[in-house]
């Protein structure tokens, strides 16, 4: 089924708002939240977990999430079950918009750039600690807050400790952001791989395009855009001044060879850092969250099932259009419904009333 087809699905304690956008595996919607009361995004998958590969998949990308939501520059996740009318699903921050819809083509000032290569290298410092591989960074993953602040979202296609959760990996597979032996199939992913296209993804933010993408269009064909990946020619950030800093840590980030590249993503989050003083710009703080969680590997082995949703017949905003025809009716018409309590009252009334007369007329019938 594709995702195209999944419609808003009927979850308890949520109020479907508009729809967000759509991908290969999934639709994401806004909701309105009952309780606490905050508008969210609700990513429904387009199959079902009656497949062992969906339910891995589906399972992988909300325990991540969660266990990750520490993290400032990650999403946050809420919920996730499997929706009344049989679809998983996960209720996560909103987001109002990502990087790439922001830049559309354009380029972003480096100030910016580099902030958000600071933040996110540091996200996914955090998640690699934890054992986790993100497996497919890229401008449309990654979301600004409403804070402004970047924000790294799914986590679909993740690899924990090793282990592959998931199947689809390599439809997958971003071109104009993967490394050159994730391209060339080696490897599904790597700490290696995960710098390189963070790499390709903050070049993307400054030069308005992907770092191996050709002006011309009929140049970036699929297979001509592998081999230039591949060949991994670094071009400097066209037609930009002063921007010799940036494309020094950038070329290292898009070395060839993985062991020419950062170490790990706390290395490449200091050298961004360094490009920042030497522009003499503040240094973005490098936040890493300790790895004081139990390990995902092993839960994610644990036999379960996500818990069905129930919905109540009515949604909250049918509830609150029936209050107020009561509430309308009550001061308009307010012979037309007695309280429970009036009507004791009154009834109570009405016996006392019976009750006099009786006495009077026996009282009546003594005398005479």
């Amino acid at each position: 089924m594709s995702s195209a087809a999944v419609s808003p699905p009927r979850i308890s304690g949520f109020s479907y708002v508009r729809p967000l956008g759509s991908g290969g595996f999934a639709q994401v919607y806004q909701y309105e939240q009952d309780m606490p009361r905050r508008v969210v995004a609700v990513k429904v998958l387009s199959e079902s977990l009656s497949a062992p590969s969906s339910r891995a998949m589906f399972e992988a990308e909300a325990d991540a999430m969660a266990q990750l939501s520490s993290h400032p520059s990650i999403v946050s996740i809420f919920a996730a079950s499997v929706s009344a009318d049989g679809h998983p699903y996960i209720a996560m921050e909103y987001c109002p918009q990502s990087l790439r819809e922001r830049s559309k083509g354009q380029t972003s000032p480096l100030n910016e750039v580099l902030d958000a290569g600071v933040r996110l290298a540091g996200a996914l410092e955090t998640a690699h600690q934890a054992g986790v591989l993100h497996r497919d960074i890229k401008p449309s993953n990654v979301l600004i807050a409403t804070t402004g602040r970047p924000m790294l979202a799914d986590f679909g296609i993740v690899s924990l400790r090793g282990q592959m959760l998931g199947e689809g990996t390599s439809q997958a597979m971003s071109i104009p952001w993967a490394a050159p032996e994730v391209v060339a199939g080696d490897t599904s992913g790597t700490v290696a791989s995960e710098i390189w296209s963070l790499g390709a993804t903050l070049y993307t933010f400054a030069a308005g395009r992907s770092p191996f993408a050709s002006p011309q269009r009929g140049q970036n064909t699929e297979s001509k855009m592998m081999d230039r990946i591949k060949r991994a020619r670094y071009v400097p950030v066209p037609g930009a001044q002063g921007y010799e800093h940036f494309d020094a840590v950038i070329a290292r980030a898009l070395m060839q060879k993985p062991e020419q590249r950062f170490t790990s993503m706390r290395e490449f989050g200091e050298a961004l850092r360094q490009a920042q003083r030497a522009y003499g710009w503040d240094a973005t703080p490098l936040d890493v969250v300790g790895a004081g969680w139990a390990p995902l590997a092993a839960a994610a082995q644990e036999p379960r099932g996500p818990v069905i949703t129930t919905v109540q017949e009515q949604g909250r905003a049918q509830r609150r259009e029936e209050a107020a025809r009561q509430r309308i009716e009550e001061e308009l018409l307010p012979d037309r419904k007695t309280s429970p309590v009036k009507a004791g009252l009154i009834g109570a009334g009405i016996a006392v009333g019976i009750l006099a007369a009786a006495g009077v007329a026996f009282a009546l019938m003594g005398g005479l």
